[in-house]
């Protein structure tokens, strides 16, 4: 877009408006790239908010901007592929966000559009434990609530970009295509694997100028360290907003200050939506929260996760001298090393423990589940590969990964039973639900995995000793805002006291543990619902092929259901009788594919016909030669006493005799009679008469009579 450089801020914002309004997306995105390449950013600057509301939406969600969780690849490839060359970390609009960092602008943002828990301390004067909003609340001259923060460029558009998966989750979407392959989900993807590397550094900003570097926001408040594991932490916290600490910045953090942004931004704005004290304070299910995560907010955030172990477990190897470390570790290798347990951890327990007791009884808790899954396994993201062998055997758990398990305990061992009580309120007839319940057994079941789990349980139950220094340990709570590499804490040893840090901290001092191993959580399954889930994994079938039948005993009066039966079939209908017709086949209901008229005579003739000879079908049947053997084919029911066993009827109804006799009804059958009326015009092309025609049908009818009497006794023996 050919615009003079002399030309007035608010006309550059007006043309760009515009344009919006009367050019292509291609053309649109072209021109922003000459505008961010020729314009100073003096200019450049008034229209930064503009653009960046344009692309990731208001943040009300009246405006949608690009809607980048509809843009998919398949559906709009042009568009898929401009919208991240565009936004991509070395893009043109990165460059727009270095420019104006150079000149350190500050951007105004909402404290109302804040994560429900750090809006209402703030609301409250009290500054968040997050450093990501030291230094930047402003209240307007007034007095009033309508509070903001100061943004620098960086921090602007990746506030915009990561709370845009809140703000625009009521935007219409594409249900068929899934939220994994959208433009944002790969944006998220993209600055993961830029700012928060598993393989060198961070590469540096592109600077307009070269020589001049992008400077680092300062300054930054150190970190306060926690004393006691039990003591909650958060009182320590506590600081009155008017007196935000204020201290010269660590040059260190001067490396990895996009990286310490880009995950913090990520971690408050898509998992700080519940706070700690209202989960400890109200632990039950029926507390109704404003948020309710999407299942594409999961998958989001089960993305980061799995980027964060890679992250986590490209650390370098520890070198054998604790001096050495502390003199060459750079400061992206001191991030890997806390970046879990530091930012992410108690976020994201409460997250989950939100989920587990609030999402909907249905498939779609497989997001969360999953979610929840790739956390519990930091091994499956580490950069060693598993060796080829010829067995199927699963991979026992390492015991390198034992400090992570008894750091975690609580991931373990109470969404364990969180889970376990969902499982028993869904449907687990339900193929999806049952596969999840599969799901959690399968890594559960992981060699070694129980066993450490169980450790770490007993390093929490062991007792507490009174040892003097004890008391005076320096513990650093996984959540402590600031620059993390400030009041550095000295390493624990203690295991024990690691487990009951973690525990006290997110379920406080005074809460009740619940063993995973002991015998409470192993009371919540009783012998049938243990019966059922094993079923449910493969053994709904017999050996040739059909459903069991509920689980019964065989008694006086007939089949009795047991209370796993009953639990079978009643309550889940997981497995059930075979209902059919048990009475006389000629007193059913007349059928719509039958001739009303035509029942009726021939039961009629029927009954003639077997109240005249009776006593002369009975003999004949008695008979054990061919003979006898082909009146009964016809003459009786072969399959009933079959039918009878899959039935719970008495046993004196399913015994009793059934006296030989003619049914004539299958004549009266729609399908009957257009077969023989077919038969009868197909012969009379052939010139064979209607006596000639009813001849070869008895007579194919009598051959396929011979042929079935001799497999059905052979079979299937009749009893009498």
């Amino acid at each position: 877009m050919a615009v003079p450089h002399l030309q007035q801020p608010s006309f550059l914002l007006a043309s760009l408006k515009a344009d919006c309004m009367n050019k292509p997306f291609a053309q649109r995105c072209h021109d922003l790239e000459i505008v961010i390449e020729d314009f100073p950013a003096k200019e450049l600057h008034a229209i930064f908010p503009w653009l960046v509301e344009n692309i990731f939406g208001s943040l009300d969600g009246i405006i949608i901007g690009w809607n980048l969780r509809c843009l998919h690849g398949r559906a709009n490839p042009t568009e898929y592929a401009i919208a991240l060359d565009f936004l991509d970390p070395s893009g043109p609009m990165m460059k727009l966000v270095y420019k104006l960092q150079a000149e350190e602008y500050r951007y105004e943002f909402p404290v109302s559009y804040l994560p429900g828990p750090v809006k209402a301390s703030m609301q409250e004067r009290v500054l968040p434990e997050c450093s990501l909003y030291h230094n930047k609340v402003q209240f307007p001259p007034s007095g009033g609530l309508g509070s903001n923060l100061a943004l620098n460029p960086f921090e602007y558009y990746m506030f915009y970009f990561a709370i845009s998966l809140i703000t625009q989750r009521n935007s219409p979407t594409t249900h068929h295509i899934s939220p994994s392959n959208s433009a944002y989900f790969s944006l998220v993807d993209t600055y993961l694997k830029w700012f928060l590397p598993t393989e060198g550094s961070v590469l540096p900003p592109p600077s307009s100028n070269p020589g001049v570097g992008i400077p680092s926001p300062v300054p930054r408040s150190p970190a306060v360290p926690f004393t006691s594991y039990g003591i909650h932490h958060t009182s320590l916290l506590k600081r009155h907003i008017a007196h935000q600490p204020s201290v010269n910045a660590d040059p260190a953090s001067q490396e990895i200050w996009r990286s310490e942004t880009v995950l913090k931004v990520f971690v408050e704005m898509w998992l700080h939506h519940y706070s700690l004290e209202m989960y400890q304070k109200m632990q039950s299910p029926h507390v109704k929260e404003s948020f309710k995560p999407t299942e594409e907010h999961v998958l989001v955030i089960r993305l980061l996760v799995k980027h964060l172990h890679a992250f986590a477990n490209s650390l370098k190897p520890e070198p054998l001298s604790p001096s050495a470390h502390s003199h060459t570790a750079s400061p992206l290798e001191e991030f890997k090393r806390v970046v879990i347990p530091r930012f992410v951890q108690q976020k994201l327990y409460i997250f989950l423990q939100h989920c587990f007791g609030h999402w909907p009884l249905d498939a779609s808790f497989r997001a969360v589940l999953e979610m929840w899954l790739s956390y519990l396994q930091p091994w499956r993201y580490a950069p060693e590969k598993p060796l080829q062998s010829a067995e199927l055997q699963p991979r026992s758990v390492s015991e390198k990964w034992a400090p992570f398990i008894q750091e975690n305990l609580l991931m373990y061992t109470k969404l364990f039973v969180g889970f376990l009580n969902r499982a028993l309120r869904t449907d687990l007839v339900s193929a999806k639900n049952a596969l999840m319940v599969f799901r959690v057994a399968k890594v559960f079941a992981q060699p070694n995995l129980a066993e450490m789990i169980q450790k770490g349980e007993q390093l929490f139950l062991e007792p507490e000793l009174v040892i003097p220094h004890r008391q005076h340990r320096i513990f650093m709570t996984p959540t402590l805002g600031g620059n993390f590499l400030s009041s550095w804490p000295p390493t624990i040893t203690d295991a024990s006291f690691k487990v009951k840090s973690h525990v006290y901290c997110l379920e406080g001092q005074e809460s009740q543990y619940k063993q995973m191993f002991g015998p409470e959580v192993r009371n919540l399954l009783n012998e049938a619902q243990l019966t059922q889930m094993i079923m449910n994994c493969g053994a709904a079938q017999d050996e040739n092929g059909k459903k069991k039948l509920p689980d019964c005993i065989e008694s006086e009066d007939g089949l009795i259901l047991t209370p796993l039966g009953r639990y079978q079939s009643i309550i889940n209908g997981l497995r059930r009788f075979e209902i059919e017709y048990q009475g006389d086949t000629d007193l059913q209901p007349i059928r719509s594919y039958e001739n009303a008229t035509l029942v009726r005579l021939l039961f009629q003739l029927s009954s003639g016909i077997n109240q005249r000879f009776a006593d002369q079908m009975e003999i004949l049947c008695s008979r054990e030669d061919f003979i006898g053997r082909l009146c009964r084919y016809h003459l009786t029911n072969p399959f009933f006493v079959e039918k009878s066993r899959h039935s719970p009827a008495l046993k004196q109804r399913s015994g009793c005799s059934r006296r030989p006799r003619i049914s004539l009804r299958f004549l009266a059958s729609y399908r009957t009679l257009l077969s023989l009326f077919m038969i009868y015009f197909i012969a009379s092309w052939f010139c064979i008469g209607p006596l000639a025609c009813t001849f070869i049908i008895l007579l194919g009818y009598f051959l396929y009579a011979i042929v079935m009497t001799f497999f059905t006794e052979r079979w299937k023996p009749h009893q009498h």
